[in-house]
């Protein structure tokens, strides 16, 4: 029974440590042995229960990806408010440099847009019904939405967005969009209804699929092709630029607005949002690992302000996006939640618990601002 037993001097200390700037959030651990016991004062906000040995052994090693691993292998479960679980989750260490420093090595090895191509796929490379389940209904649309109000409908919030893009964009019947990173239709179709012509870039082939099925089905004059943007170069100039969610994908800032200004006839804008980090690189160990592989990194904002500045691109606004996006990922975890036994029916409960860990985890990170997000246009002078 050794194995299963909790180190309860480790978790005290941890706890002490943890806790001693921070405002105190009780939790219970349940060993598999039964005799658990709850860390802090006052009831427990939630509790980890560890099913067997390997979940205890997670526990008690008191590192983020042996619990993130055991909480997707079903070693380890997790009861009561999982916002505030994942709030505290850096109470568990994620000290692994061997696994930063292979991050990059891939890139290296394969060339960057090929390591893209691999590290996007991996994440999106699914069946688009899955993603379904948890996104708005009207347009699913994987980015964040624009509230008015914090019980508003997402689907509401995602009007919004496409309207507040269109508008800043300045676009028209008959204008010539690119847009970067299709996802399942929420651009193209909005814009598309309204005359403008949208080429819409994937590098997945699911979401290929789905957007040439949307296109036909609904006389779009648009068209999507399976290519990365640096790769592209169709020998025409296009009104407009649209990447939504797709910078933390493309974190080479200047290569991007190189390309940016090469599409683009004079005048044209660019609209972009991204969630952000305070610095480059920084994201979990697991989140690099386990739900984007590779080199993506949340924007850096001053680090993207700099290159704008080294660019011949004018920026005509900044807006933060942090509460919106908060809200975003909060509705998609809930709803994911809802449709539990309809997703682990379809696609198994291990995906089932990874975007869940995945999405709860982000709605943390937005509202206690580990994470940000900014929504920012781009304008390049007429010549």
């Amino acid at each position: 029974m050794t194995g299963q037993k909790a180190d309860w001097g480790a978790f005290g200390r941890r706890y002490r440590t943890f806790f001693r700037k921070r405002a105190e959030v009780p939790f219970r651990v349940e060993p598999p042995t039964g005799d658990g016991r709850t860390l802090g004062s006052g009831d427990p906000v939630f509790t980890l229960i560890a099913n067997n040995s390997k979940g205890m052994a997670a526990l008690n090693s008191l590192d983020q990806v042996q619990v993130g691993l055991a909480y997707l292998a079903g070693h380890l479960e997790i009861e009561g408010d999982f916002l505030a679980a994942m709030s505290v989750r850096k109470f568990f260490g994620d000290f692994h440099p061997l696994s930063y420093a292979n991050r990059f090595l891939p890139a290296f090895v394969r060339g960057k847009t090929e390591h893209d191509r691999r590290s996007i796929t991996a994440h999106y490379d699914r069946d688009p019904e899955f993603f379904l389940s948890f996104l708005d209904d009207r347009h699913r649309c994987y980015t964040q939405g624009s509230f008015k109000s914090d019980d508003e409908p997402i689907e509401d919030a995602m009007t919004r967005k496409m309207d507040m893009a269109i508008e800043q964009l300045g676009l028209n019947p008959g204008d010539k969009v690119l847009e970067v990173g299709g996802g399942w239709g929420a651009f193209v179709e909005y814009a598309g209804r309204k005359g403008i012509e949208v080429t819409t870039l994937t590098l997945s082939e699911p979401s290929e699929l789905y957007l040439k099925g949307l296109i036909d089905r609904e006389g779009l004059p648009c068209q999507v092709l399976r290519q990365h943007i640096y790769k592209y170069s169709p020998g025409v100039k296009y009104d407009a630029v649209v990447n939504m969610g797709v910078t933390e994908h493309l974190p080479d800032y200047a290569t991007s607005l190189r390309k940016y200004e090469e599409l683009l006839k004079p005048g044209g804008r660019v609209y972009l949002d991204a969630l952000a980090m305070r610095a480059k690189h920084r994201t979990s160990t697991f989140m690099s690992r386990y739900v984007y592989p590779g080199v993506s990194s949340p924007l850096l904002l001053h680090d993207y302000l700099h290159q704008v500045a080294k660019s011949p691109f004018d920026l005509t606004s900044v807006d933060d996006e942090r509460h919106n996006y908060y809200l975003t990922c909060k509705i998609w975890a809930e709803k994911l939640d809802r449709n539990r036994e309809h997703v682990i029916g379809n696609w198994g409960e291990p995906l089932y618990r990874h975007f869940r860990l995945f999405l709860w985890g982000s709605a943390a990170g937005f509202n206690s601002g580990l994470v940000q997000a900014y929504r920012w246009a781009l304008e390049l002078p007429a010549r």
